[in-house]
């Protein structure tokens, strides 16, 4: 079951404490006694302490109102009813809450769905604890030279699909070896990076400090680089994380001298609870101010702009020294999910080049939420789009069918193209869709996909794939096979599956 945060996470949004809000019964409760600001508080193992907030209003029995995960942004009160002496509402994606006055603290019980469910206790508090930090200025926006890395679309793993709040040091550590030892480190995958929930705080001068899950970030980037890889981490613009941890706002500089420290080689940097304070108009400006921080910091780091594809990002992110720039909300295990988001790259293309990439989230291949055809139709769509190759999973257990995937070196080579180009859909007709992605050598990549529930012939000519000619090489890369070069293709695609073919 997936947790929670975990939920929230891949649905975009600040995320809510696993124990989050309360309520228990009070028969002498007042109609119209849910007023105030309370706020939950929830210690974790790790020495950090995680707040959500409800800041309700009821007149006349009618609620108003919303829920503050983590302090983030307001999340409204929706389908207000009372049962009794009980308030039930919702807020977005159908989270339901069931709230009652106990004394002056507050009891709530709320269901995420999926079967996931929490209670906890909530005390009042003053309505300043929900007011966002003053304003930091924001620099004048100007073009950062680029920082000339992620010549091909960076490859590695990044903790939070499989982990979410459960990374830790030893788990890192075991990622790398495992990178190494199931040969995807030979196959280029290169980051290993630590997403939310690592920090703690601040020290006496400001610099942040990891919590307890991290003993020393410094021997931490060291283990990784003797293995041949890079690490990465986490952090947001604003004064929290989505996982209500501190982020960089009014320390971005101190930070990117921290990170470059560290050893660290790869930032990314979500929007998250920046957008309390700037508006989207802003998002340009508050990640052109870590990319100023991050050039000045005497160390070359990758820079990952988390925005979920708010403010057309693809027409600047470049300009504040981003590498790549998310294009869309987060994914999670399943084909609905990531058909939705791979089908509906295309139209971005014209903005993937050399050093900057179009970044439709993390692989969830060998997750569990799809089979291995559907995992090859991911990984194919994403090498495809010159998508970075982010993997999400376990590589401590992955299973040979994973293994097979991530390492498929002729598929690997599509996405890591030195030419930079991001495929484009060529022709789609009754489920099936032929993609193409130009090539260095003059060649040309082409995906066969079938997104229907049943298998399906596929029959074309070379010329609706945009080749004036018979080509004279055609490569089967899952197959790892030569075909016939004839006058066009001729084959069958499974339900949810793709033949991925190299052209000459």
């Amino acid at each position: 079951m997936i947790s929670p945060l975990a939920l929230l996470r891949r649905l975009c949004i600040p995320a809510l404490p696993l124990a989050a809000l309360v309520l228990a019964s009070n028969p002498a409760a007042r109609a119209d006694g849910l007023n105030g600001v309370w706020r939950l508080d929830e210690p974790k193992a790790w020495g950090v302490t995680l707040h959500t907030y409800l800041s309700l209003h009821q007149a006349n029995g009618v609620l108003t109102g919303g829920v503050y995960p983590n302090g983030s942004g307001e999340i409204p009160v929706q389908k207000p009813h009372t049962e009794g002496d009980v308030t039930l509402f919702q807020i977005d994606w159908g989270w339901a809450f069931r709230v009652r006055p106990e004394g002056a603290n507050l009891h709530v019980a709320i269901e995420y769905g999926g079967g996931a469910k929490s209670d906890g206790v909530a005390v009042p508090v003053s309505q300043d604890e929900l007011k966002a930090p003053a304003r930091i200025a924001l620099p004048a926006l100007r073009v950062l030279p680029p920082n000339g890395l992620a010549r091909t679309p960076p490859m590695g793993w990044n903790s939070w699909n499989h982990f979410a709040e459960h990374v830790d040091e030893d788990v890192v550590r075991q990622t790398a070896d495992a990178m190494v030892a199931s040969g995807m480190a030979a196959a280029g995958y290169v980051y290993i990076n630590i997403d939310d929930t690592w920090e703690a705080g601040r020290d006496a001068d400001g610099a942040i400090v990891p919590n307890t899950k991290f003993k020393d970030m410094k021997a931490l980037a060291d283990y990784v680089h003797a293995k041949g890889l890079k690490l990465g981490i986490y952090s947001s613009p604003g004064p929290l994380t989505c996982g209500g941890y501190p982020g960089s706002y009014g320390h971005e500089e101190q930070d990117a001298r921290t990170y470059a420290a560290w050893g660290i080689d790869y930032l990314k940097y979500d929007w998250c609870s920046a957008g309390r304070i700037y508006p989207e108009s802003e998002l340009r400006a508050g990640y052109q101010k870590m990319g100023e921080a991050l050039a000045a910091s005497g160390r070359p780091i990758v820079f990952s702009l988390c925005e979920y594809g708010m403010g057309d990002v693809w027409t600047w992110g470049p300009s504040v020294g981003g590498n790549l720039w998310r294009t869309t909300g987060d994914i999670s295990d399943s084909w609905s999910s990531m058909e939705a988001i791979g089908f509906n790259q295309g139209r971005l293309a014209p903005y993937a080049a050399p050093g900057h990439w179009n970044d439709p989230d993390m692989l969830e291949v060998g997750n569990g939420g799809m089979t291995p055809t559907e995992y090859r139709t991911h990984f194919s769509l994403w090498c495809l789009l010159a998508a970075p190759l982010m993997a999400g999973n376990d590589l401590r257990t992955m299973s040979a069918d994973t293994r097979e995937i991530l390492t498929n070196r002729e598929v690997i080579a599509i996405d890591q193209d030195g030419l930079g180009r991001e495929a484009t859909r060529a022709a789609e007709k009754d489920g099936i869709e032929i993609w193409t992605k130009p090539l260095q050598d003059g060649g040309l990549a082409v995906g066969l996909f079938n997104r229907s529930a049943g298998e399906k012939p596929v029959a074309f000519a070379w010329a609706l794939a945009g080749l004036s000619a018979k080509p004279a090489a055609v490569r089967d890369l899952w197959a790892h096979a030569d075909l016939a070069a004839s006058d066009g293709y001729t084959g069958s695609v499974p339900a949810h599956g793709v033949v991925m073919l190299r052209v000459k």
